[in-house]
């Protein structure tokens, strides 16, 4: 009945192909209008799962809790000294803050005149005793500068490690890294550049670790979810306001941006990044497939115009019953050429065949209709199951796919057995002189007949010996692996996982109680994964008598000359000038005294005469970029020397508020052990803290819990769409051994697939998953044509018109499916080397497995000659 009644709609369309042509071309320009006009996509990641979820719902807790914490920019400040990466991350943060039409807030979190007072508090009594020995050094440098913040008093100061030599009380070799650094400054200065000093390493005595030329900024902007990229325009005018104060590497300072709003805009542009002439090349590709396929203009003009109205159509009814496309959906199109333009194929190829068989093309069609009808049918049922197998998932980024993907195959199966036979009544293809299928092929299919017994046979020994590659099948939880390394928000993320304060894979847990966080923090601790864990009470300094007591003495001892009374008139140019000399000749003189570190005395004696004897614009440069570093860091000590005791209720409402609610909530932010990039630490650390506080939130927990919910999405998906496509197939073919041909196969090419996947060294991961539950719907419209085929009494299968469509139909489909390996984007790029793949597996299954699997036909079709004389079946 489904025969007729398919043959009689293209009977219909073919006597009024006009009427068809102009319906179509009127549903599609509709469909077109309406797509342009409510065009959406949103690309917010964090509606891809459902929020109803209770992993998600303490997510969605925590994040109410904490706006402040959620969709930030992290601006990445590093500097050629502190002092540049201070004054850089300032003067940006005054700029951001002066913009409030594009940032809800900004703060600089190390940047907090608390710490500032208090840091030395929260040192361990050793180094804080350390710390405060060479503040004592320093005292020579930090108190003259202080009291004769000039040039002049920069030169006196010098003075002072010549005559310590000189006396015996210190080493000139104690002085060489200081010495070096001053040197290359005044270097740069004479030379007419600009000198890149660090004062805290001339204090410190020795380079200051990365981390000490690092400052963060944490910008909230203000996101328009309507554009593609919806933190674009934040980014933008951060990067333009660095740009605006010239921080940059010419001038000692690099900014970067990361963090997750950063992290989602560079995805896409990653996604987007060379789409276009991938598409173009795509498009030629499959126009080459279609025309070897086809070998007729009209067949394939017919073909692409009817895929073009289909996927119209598609996308019309997609968004009608989505809204808006997320980031995962927006693939339907790719999915929508790649399978639709198989049914255009397989009609095409068969209307070829009986045109070479009928004169009249009306005939022609209506006897592909009634021999492609019921195979296409089948394949869009099961295609379409397999795709809506998705939708009962909490996956709602792949429910959606589904929903649209599956509804596509509905509309591209209607518009085959509609649209597309009226195009070609209307084209009117030349007649076919030759046959279609594949003559040369028939001693194969014989002796694939012969040998089908050991061909079986070998071919189960084969897989199964396989079979234990299949307990190696990896699956990476990791989502930063599915990103681009190569872009700034990954690659500096990257770069911060190297150091443990800066790491950002931690995990958060929302306390009813202050003390109840305590408690929690005090067992978290005690957990072999975890290296620390944080709650407000943590910002009280522990010993506090005693590091006070230290702090005091040393500012007892340092305080008279950090705080003078009064400052040194400033110098006239003479008085500068002698100093100068003054220095040179005290250096000039100790060089003597020590032959391995003479020449850096030599070098700094001769660098101060020449400032001295260098003109005023010269020196009045080098006070104005030597010395605002200095005073600033003598400012630092100060403060810092004016600690006093903490407590809970002096810590500021702004840090406060980090760590508790207004209602009494508290944080407790856990830190993990280890490699914080490395999946099986993660989960470890994830799995030790869920025990212990099963309401744990934050990045391992999520990419965990994500991931199981993901894969049970797809295991799930996958049970759906093989217990649906096995019904389907049950209620048309009626015999269970043909619903086993088809099947068995299609289980063959997946077992296949997962121990490729292991000799490739192809993970599985949240992006190319989705191949394995496409597979099925994909695979088994193959298997169907083959099934049905062998039904009708084909006896050369391989040689017959149908493989040459399998054949070209598979390849037009892994062309659209390939481009997606050639993405730059490492998710995308590893989602279409999976599909490929498991296409390709697919369709040797199809076409040289499932014939032999099948034998000779029940009733084998009589021969029967052609109009050009051959034998045909």
């Amino acid at each position: 009945m489904l025969t007729s009644l398919i043959a009689n709609l293209v009977a219909g369309c073919c006597r009024s192909p006009w009427r068809v042509v102009t319906l179509f071309v009127v549903l599609a320009s509709t469909s077109g209008v309406y797509v342009r006009t409510n065009f959406a996509i949103t690309t917010d990641s964090s509606q891809l799962i459902s929020t109803k979820l209770a992993w998600r719902q303490r997510e969605l807790v925590m994040d109410q809790a904490f706006p402040q914490h959620v969709d930030l920019i992290i601006v990445v400040i590093d500097g050629a000294t502190s002092e540049l990466a201070d004054a850089g991350a300032v003067a940006l943060a005054d700029a951001l803050k002066a913009r409030p039409e594009h940032f809800l807030f900004v703060r600089q979190p190390d940047a907090s005149p608390f710490f500032d007072q208090n840091g030395l508090l929260f040192l361990s009594r050793e180094e804080l005793t350390d710390r405060v020995e060479m503040l004592i050094r320093a005292q020579p440098l930090l108190g003259t500068i202080a009291a004769d913040p000039t040039l002049r008093g920069l030169a006196r100061t010098l003075t002072f490690i010549p005559q310590a030599v000189s006396a015996g009380q210190a080493n000139l070799q104690d002085f060489a890294h200081q010495l070096g650094s001053l040197s290359d400054a005044f270097e740069a200065v004479l030379n007419g550049r600009g000198p890149r000093l660090s004062w805290s390493e001339i204090v410190n005595g020795r380079a200051l670790h990365s981390r000490g030329l690092r400052r963060f900024i944490h910008v909230k902007p203000v996101l328009d979810f309507g554009l593609l990229e919806p933190g674009s325009i934040a980014s933008d005018t951060i990067r333009a306001a660095a740009a605006s104060l010239k921080l940059d590497r010419e001038h000692g300072v690099t900014v970067r941006l990361t963090g997750p709003v950063p992290m989602a805009d560079d995805e896409f542009a990653t996604i987007t990044e060379g789409a276009t002439i991938n598409s173009v090349i795509t498009v030629l590709c499959v126009l080459l497939l279609t025309w070897l396929a086809l070998r007729s203009g009209r067949i394939i003009l017919a073909v692409f115009l009817n895929l073009l109205v289909g996927l119209s159509l598609t996308a019309a009814v997609g968004l009608w019953m989505v809204g808006a496309l997320n980031l995962i959906s927006v693939a339907f199109a790719v999915l929508f050429i790649g399978i639709g333009i198989d049914f255009g194929i397989q009609f095409g190829v068969r209307y070829r065949a009986q045109r070479n068989l009928y004169r009249d093309l009306k005939m022609a069609l209506h006897s592909a209709s009634q021999k492609a009808g019921i195979p296409l049918a089948l394949a869009a049922a099961s295609t379409a199951a397999g795709f809506f197998s998705f939708l009962p998932t909490d996956y709602r980024g792949v429910s959606e796919l589904g929903l649209i993907a599956g509804t596509g195959m509905i509309i591209a199966f209607l518009t085959s057995i509609t649209l597309l036979p009226a195009l070609l009544a209307i084209l009117k293809p030349k007649e076919e002189k030759t046959e279609v299928g594949y003559p040369w092929l028939v001693p194969v299919d014989r002796v694939l007949a012969s040998f089908r017994i050991p061909i079986l046979v070998v071919t189960g020994l084969a897989v199964c010996a396989g079979l234990p590659l299949m307990r190696q099948v990896g699956f990476d939880f990791n989502p930063l692996n599915l990103r681009s390394a190569k872009v700034e928000s990954v690659a500096t993320y990257l770069d911060l996982l190297k150091e443990p304060t800066t790491a950002g894979n931690n995990i958060e847990i929302l306390a009813k109680t202050a003390q109840e966080a305590v408690n929690l923090a005090d067992r978290l601790r005690g957990l072999f994964e975890v290296a620390g864990a944080t709650t407000l009470e943590s910002f009280v300094p522990d010993a506090q008598e005693e590091k006070l007591r230290i702090i005091g003495e040393a500012s007892r001892l340092l305080g008279p000359t950090l705080r003078p009374v009064q400052l040194r008139p400033p110098p006239e140019a003479a008085e500068t000038i002698s100093a100068l000399l003054e220095a040179s000749s005290a250096f000039a003189e100790t060089r003597a005294m020590e032959q391995q570190a003479g020449l850096a005395s030599l070098r700094m004696s001769l660098l101060l005469k020449r400032l001295a004897e260098a003109g005023t614009q010269v020196r009045a440069r080098a006070e104005a970029t030597l010395l605002p570093g200095l005073t600033h860091l003598v400012g630092k000590v100060r403060t810092s020397l004016a600690a006093s005791r903490v407590t809970i209720d002096t810590i500021p409402a702004e840090i406060v508020r980090e760590w508790r609610t207004e209602d009494g909530r508290a944080r407790v932010e856990v830190v993990p052990k280890g490699d914080v990039n490395d999946n099986a630490t993660l989960r470890r650390f994830a799995s030790a803290v869920l025990a212990v506080a099963p309401e744990a939130t934050g990045a391992p927990v999520l990419i965990q819990q994500s991931a199981d919910t993901i894969v049970l999405a797809f295991v799930k998906a996958g049970l759906l769409a093989f217990a649906s496509i096995t019904l389907i197939l049950a209620l048309v073919l009626r015999r269970a051994s043909d619903v086993f041909y088809t099947l068995l196969p299609l289980v063959l090419a997946g077992v296949v697939t997962l121990e490729l996947c292991v000799l490739l060294d192809l993970k599985l991961n949240f992006a190319n998953i989705i191949a394995l539950p496409l597979l099925l719907g994909v695979g088994v419209a193959f298997k169907i044509y083959y099934v049905l085929a062998w039904r009708a009494g084909e006896t050369s299968l391989l040689a017959s018109s149908l493989t040459r469509a399998v054949f070209f139909s598979a390849m037009t489909t892994a062309t659209a499916f390939g481009s997606l390996w050639l993405s730059g984007h490492p998710g995308t790029s590893s989602m279409g080397k999976l599909l490929s793949l498991s296409l390709a597996t697919t369709l040797v299954a199809a076409v040289v497995f499932q014939p032999i699997l099948m034998g000779p036909p029940r009733n084998p079709k009589p021969k029967r000659a052609s109009k050009a004389g051959t034998v045909v079946r």
